[in-house]
């Protein structure tokens, strides 16, 4: 089982483009079940995600996979290619986002069955509300056997109120009612980037859909979708995961290829920290040449917080000058990291919803265990400013999440590497 090696204490400082944004390209490839024709997606990261979303194509019966004539890019030949509407448990089981075939196999096929994907490392993520949208569209849904059976060969337009924020279940039931016979609106509509990015293409794709990025989405139903070509926009979350990096490091680090009015929480808390941040039109400049100070923090949905930065910014903090209070509210496990940081000499007390992180001088490498995707990445960012040497097993969860992140960060001056 591969495990990164990390020989801490090294500044990093240069610049660094991120990958395609993982969670925008998932929809994206749900997206291409709608279309007729063939959608390209291009600036694709390679991750063990996409590729699960890849076999689920696969067993759908649909042809997908990497061009090889074009760099990062994936070619899906569309929706009418479907001859099996199922998504197996094998593939359900192994990423949450899987779930998001469900809206466009209904909206296409009439008939979807899809294995419930189950729990979660950092926390319970039901799916009740996209089945609530999918059944005020008409359609019928019922759970057979740890499957959700859905049914609906005529789906028409409804309100939606979402009862909590939800970004894949705003997405699911968004694609759903693109081929929905009149309009639908979704109010309490999840916010996100990655909402935005897949309305963005459905709409070139030829659906009617008004208000992405607000709390109040309205789609009026089209009779087809054609298939696009579409550049997936950078990860924001690597992007600040690199920032991150330099910061823990006392560097001075340049990412590029991002759309800064998306990082602006995580630049506001960076900037709250000490850090000194520069932000260009798409590109973000973060250096630190001293120790941060402690700051406080909560999660939340965009556009605050993002939860997918906390084991990050928590890193950051443990050696900042003075204590810091982070605050989760979006899961309700999302402190798994915590332990592993401990381990390396943090000073952090976690209390219910909250932690409580005193910074300290220095910490110490050490044999560390990864528990999800971004927690892996958190205790890489401590290896990066420990001293000594940090090994972090289980890596095949940041492999889900981060394309050569090892890779990205030796450019940059850290001396990392990963052993098989």
């Amino acid at each position: 089982m591969d495990r990164i090696v990390i020989e801490g204490g090294t500044r990093l400082a240069g610049e660094v483009r991120v990958s395609g944004s993982k969670n925008s390209t998932l929809a994206l490839i749900a997206a291409a079940l709608l279309a007729d024709g063939t959608t390209i997606l291009r600036n694709v990261p390679r991750l063990r995600d996409i590729e699960t979303m890849l076999q689920i194509l696969e067993a759908l019966g649909v042809p997908a996979g990497w061009d090889p004539e074009l760099p990062s890019a994936l070619r899906i030949e569309g929706g009418a290619g479907v001859r099996n509407p199922e998504a197996p448990y094998d593939l359900v089981r192994k990423m949450r986002a899987s779930f998001l075939v469900l809206g466009p196999l209904l909206a296409r096929c009439g008939t979807a069955r899809v294995s419930e994907p189950g729990g979660c490392a950092i926390g319970v993520r039901p799916v009740d509300q996209h089945l609530k949208g999918l059944r005020a569209l008409g359609a019928k849904v019922r759970l057979d056997h740890g499957y959700v059976d859905a049914s609906g060969p005529r789906l028409r337009g409804a309100r939606v109120a979402f009862d909590l924020s939800t970004v894949n279940g705003t997405q699911n039931v968004m694609m759903a009612a693109t081929l929905a016979e009149g309009e639908t609106v979704l109010e309490n509509a999840a916010r996100e980037p990655e909402v935005v990015d897949l309305a963005r293409t459905l709409t070139r794709m030829g659906a009617d859909i008004r208000g992405a990025g607000t709390d109040r989405i309205a789609i009026r139903g089209v009779s087809r979708l054609a298939g696009v070509e579409e550049d997936v926009p950078g990860d924001r979350i690597e992007a600040g995961t690199l920032l991150a990096a330099g910061i823990i490091s006392r560097g001075d680090v340049r990412v590029v290829g991002i759309d800064p009015a998306q990082q602006k929480s995580v630049l506001q808390k960076l900037s709250e920290a000490g850090a000194e941040v520069s932000v260009e039109a798409d590109a973000v400049r973060a250096r630190a040449a001293d120790r941060v100070r402690g700051i406080r923090v909560v999660t939340a949905p965009y556009p605050g917080f993002p939860t997918d930065m906390q084991a990050q910014l928590m890193a950051v903090l443990t050696l900042a000058s003075g204590s810091s209070v982070v605050t989760e509210t979006v899961f309700e496990n999302r402190f798994m990291h915590v332990p592993e940081l401990r381990r390396m000499g943090a000073d952090v007390t976690v209390d219910g919803r909250s932690a409580h992180v005193r910074g300290v001088p220095a910490l110490s490498g050490a044999p560390v265990m990864a528990t999800d995707l971004r927690a892996s990445a958190g205790l890489i960012l401590a290896g990066l400013a420990a001293r000594g040497r940090t090994t972090v097993s289980r890596v095949y969860h940041i492999d889900r999440g981060y394309e050569r992140i090892e890779e990205k960060l030796r450019s940059l001056g850290a001396v990392i590497l990963r052993e098989g």
